[in-house]
């Protein structure tokens, strides 16, 4: 009787699919843009456009990763050229009174929780190790969308994020307040199935 009654159970129970994570790579050719207030007169806009990374997706289980490089030494706001100064905005952003590149090469954003609204990915919970120092940073996806990539049966997705932060949690406090502190990341990105 009680045979009967265990497979009366499991077949009353629903088939529960099982959840499969997919690996995506990140296009390098989307820099990691950045923005931040300069003398209260103007916004100064930068990017990054060394950068690699993966992000995997659960879309049953509504989950995800996100594992980002950012090389600092990449950064350009379109400052490269010194003229009659002593150094470009590019090159003092590069030394040790900002992104300290000869010390710290990289930095790197790595999600801790992955928040879903129907079957995309909306809110990264996640952490920014910038000049040794990891602080939460979050992300809000305003756009994702994948599709099959052009000449492949491989599957791409890409969207817009974008987060703010203070540059002086992460120990980076040269020229407050007349160089903002508060920096507003603007993220473009596109990725390939592995």
């Amino acid at each position: 009787m009680s045979k009967i009654l265990a497979a009366l159970v499991l077949a009353a129970t629903p088939v529960v699919a099982t959840a499969a994570a997919e690996s995506y790579t990140l296009d390098p050719y989307y820099p990691i843009s950045f923005s931040g207030d300069h003398l209260d007169m103007a916004t100064v806009y930068g990017h990054f456009s060394k950068i690699s990374g993966k992000i995997t997706i659960d879309r049953l289980a509504r989950t995800g990763a996100v594992d980002i490089t950012v090389e600092t030494a990449s950064v350009d706001t379109g400052d490269a050229d010194k003229g009659g100064r002593a150094r470009s905005r590019d090159e003092h952003l590069r030394s040790a009174d900002f992104f300290n590149a000869a010390e710290f090469p990289t930095m790197t954003y790595k999600a801790t929780n992955v928040f879903f609204s129907a079957d995309a990915p909306a809110l990264i919970d996640g952490n920014l190790t910038l000049l040794g120092v990891t602080r939460p940073v979050k992300l809000t996806i305003q756009r994702f969308k994948c599709v099959p990539a052009s000449g492949t049966t491989r599957e791409r997705c890409g969207g817009n994020a974008t987060g703010k932060l203070k540059r002086s949690d992460f120990g980076m406090k040269y020229g407050i307040p007349a160089i903002g502190d508060e920096i507003t990341l603007l993220v473009g990105f596109e990725a390939t199935k592995d």
